[in-house]
């Protein structure tokens, strides 16, 4: 199953006011694993930066004035998501936008239906606590350090590890094996001391009553002289 987990900045807070976006960052997930595959561009929005939204992202007019317009990479978007299914933190606000700049340039929506919205899933997963991904990276042990500012890809890599958790989490035993040969090489699990197991020094005490003998053994005769128990005793 291919996902692909998506943020955006943007210069402020509503697509339908002359707010534009300003940067777009997907990683791909295979079954809920990274793949490696990313997409990710600054985007010129033709028009100036207000101070609340630079303090956030920290991308200024002059930096974003010398990048491609959407129209520019649209296609190159689009191709990269292809029909894979959006994992969004709030997907409201990033699917408004995105929506805004397609219309824009006279392209067809892609529509809130396509997204998963894993603010919506981290309230009903956890209700009462924050849904920040902030927040939830602390709950789910995500490295955030890197974090200093909002960054699209950066964002949306820890929204993966993030999404991975509130979808269930993986088995234990596979990101430890993972992780095991990640740090030790493909033959980490063939490496070790091998383990035999020894006979017990007494054996365990049968369970089995007097009278479950004897109404087994009643059975077993039952079965005639080619039965499999009376080869085994």
């Amino acid at each position: 199953m291919r996902e692909i987990v998506l943020d955006t900045e943007t210069t402020g807070f509503s697509p339908r006011s002359g707010d534009r976006l300003v940067e777009i960052g997907c990683v791909e997930l295979i079954n809920r694993f990274p793949t490696g595959r990313t997409y990710h561009t600054y985007v010129n929005p033709e028009r100036d930066m207000p101070d609340g939204a630079f303090a956030v992202h920290g991308l200024s007019e002059e930096f974003l004035s010398t990048k491609p317009r959407f129209i520019e990479v649209v296609d190159a978007f689009l191709e990269f998501i292809a029909d894979a299914p959006l994992v969004i933190h709030n997907a409201e606000f990033d699917m408004g936008f995105i929506d805004m700049e397609l219309e824009k340039i006279g392209r067809q929506a892609l529509g809130l239906s396509r997204s998963i919205n894993t603010l919506a899933m981290a309230r009903r997963k956890h209700p009462g606590a924050s849904a920040k991904l902030d927040d939830l990276c602390k709950r789910y042990g995500v490295d955030n350090s890197r974090r200093t500012k909002h960054g699209a890809l950066l964002d949306a890599e820890l929204l993966a590890e993030v999404y991975v958790e509130l979808a269930g989490g993986r088995q234990a035993s596979l990101t430890l094996a993972t992780d095991a040969l990640q740090r030790n090489g493909a033959d980490a699990r063939l490496s070790g001391p091998k383990r035999t197991a020894e006979p017990r020094p007494v054996p365990l005490a049968s369970t089995l009553s007097a009278e479950e003998a004897e109404a087994h053994a009643a059975f077993v005769a039952t079965l005639g002289p080619d039965a499999v128990w009376k080869r085994w005793n």
